[in-house]
């Protein structure tokens, strides 16, 4: 029974170290040493080269240079894009409900560092309506969806991730990190960020964050021209809380 309870252990172990490792090579294009990976994940470099042994005969990792770097390799990716669009596909029915309550677009956007992509949209039935491409990227912090997601971090975080100063895309846009950290106060009290003609003139916007099954983060926003956006502001945050709690809630059922 102890060597039963010591094995199961020590296989636990083994796995957390693994998905460590894995992580130290998230975004590490062109890949890492042996030893980098070390330091990364405070590990003995034999300890190292013995796991990443293990994942280069799954393919979770592959060589990304002659001299040893590793970096993800295809089976990691595969999977990685199998859980997006499982998310996608379970996150869409939640986009379509909340744009016809509203008759407006909604967008679906996924954090990569310093930047949202949009992953996928739902266009509103208005005639005068906001539309972006999925796949087009935009900065977290003149967003809605990009500023709900900022008021998750500490404001260590947010200087770390995108400095102290920002391009103006618009004369509204918020340049300076302290007037930033000001305006996401209401954000992390809420839950809700606001993008008021920040990114672009003549489109205001809100924004929810959350994350998916595997723990990456997430938003929701809802674009609307400047010119409606005042009488329904209070409308689309209240519907897009509410999505907000049901999507959540919908996953954790999911998970059980």
């Amino acid at each position: 029974m102890n060597r039963l309870v010591t094995n199961d252990k020590s296989q636990v172990q083994v796995i957390a170290r693994a998905a460590t490792i894995l992580r130290a090579l998230e975004e590490e294009n062109a890949g890492l040493s042996l030893g980098q990976i070390a330091q990364r994940v405070n590990l003995a470099r034999s300890t190292v080269q013995r796991i990443v042994a293990a994942l280069e005969t799954e393919k979770l990792v592959i060589a990304a240079t002659p001299n040893g770097r590793v970096r993800l390799g295809p089976t990691i990716l595969r999977l990685a894009a199998s859980v997006r669009s499982d998310f996608i596909a379970m996150a869409r029915p939640f986009l379509e409900r909340l744009s016809t309550e509203l008759h407006e677009t909604v967008d679906l956007s996924t954090v990569k560092k310093d930047h949202l992509v949009f992953i996928d949209q739902v266009i509103g039935s208005q005639r005068l309506r906001a539309v972006s491409g999925v796949g087009d990227t935009f900065p977290l912090y003149c967003t809605a969806n990009g500023k709900a997601y900022l008021a998750q971090l500490t404001d260590k975080a947010i200087e770390a991730l995108i400095g102290r100063a920002y391009e103006a895309r618009t004369p509204n846009t918020l340049t300076r990190l302290d007037a930033l950290l000001a305006d996401l106060k209401s954000a992390r009290r809420n839950g809700i960020a606001f993008d008021r003609e920040e990114h672009t003139l003549g489109i205001c916007a809100v924004g929810v964050a959350l994350h998916d099954p595997l723990g990456n983060a997430v938003a929701i926003s809802v674009p609307v021209p400047s010119q409606r956006f005042a009488s329904r502001q209070t409308l689309i945050t209240e519907r897009l809380t509410a999505t907000k709690k049901s999507l959540e809630a919908h996953m954790s059922s999911a998970a059980a």
